[in-house]
């Protein structure tokens, strides 16, 4: 299966790429849904978590507080490592049995941290990553979430910088454009993976 890894920064569009992608046929993988799978009522990964963050990062209901564990994480690295621990090794076992599932000529996961946490490497064939300036990200964030304009920026100092993640890209969409130009640029590298895909190695 040849695969493209999609990644980009919070609010950069990754989303609306990969749904213009899933719009062309192509499967995709998202390991976003998959943390919210694996932290959601009964997921896997709630009890490690109530283990090492303790009742305050649980609600009444027995769900995962969301709030409490992001503003927990991005306050303290060491935090943040440890959550990644628990979650990372699930988020790929689940990505690695899906992608033996497919039959399409190539797949699509998106990861938003593939550059911070240099995992996947060798399951990618391509890199493709959603750019945009870092004011229009908070701005996105900010309109979408309710968070505060300190909450997003703390968020952002945790990633990979704009420069960082443009150095590993092997194709780059710059989603400042209107949605008719992104959904072009999408058609047109669809055409090419599928080139690709079809390519001897």
């Amino acid at each position: 299966m040849w695969v493209v890894g999609l990644t980009g920064g919070i609010g950069s569009g990754k989303s609306t790429v990969a749904d213009s992608f899933a719009a062309h046929g192509v499967p995709v993988i998202d390991t976003d849904v998959i943390a919210r799978e694996l932290t959601g009522p009964g997921g896997a990964a709630l009890e490690a978590i109530r283990t090492a963050f303790g009742e305050a990062v649980i609600q009444a209901d027995g769900t995962l507080d969301r709030a409490a564990l992001r503003r927990h994480v991005f306050s303290d690295s060491a935090s943040r490592q440890r959550l990644e621990a628990i979650l990372h090794p699930l988020i790929r076992q689940r990505a690695e049995q899906a992608l033996v599932t497919l039959t399409a000529p190539y797949a699509l996961i998106v990861i938003p941290l593939l550059v911070e946490t240099g995992a996947y490497r060798d399951v990618l064939d391509r890199v493709l990553v959603v750019d945009c300036p870092e004011d229009q990200q908070i701005a996105r964030v900010m309109a979408r979430s309710g968070l505060t304009r300190d909450e997003v920026a703390a968020i952002l100092a945790a990633q990979a910088s704009r420069a960082e993640r443009l150095a590993v890209a092997d194709d780059v969409i710059l989603n400042t454009a209107p949605p008719d130009a992104l959904r072009s640029e999408v058609a047109r590298l669809h055409q090419t993976y599928l080139a690709l895909a079809a390519s001897p190695p």
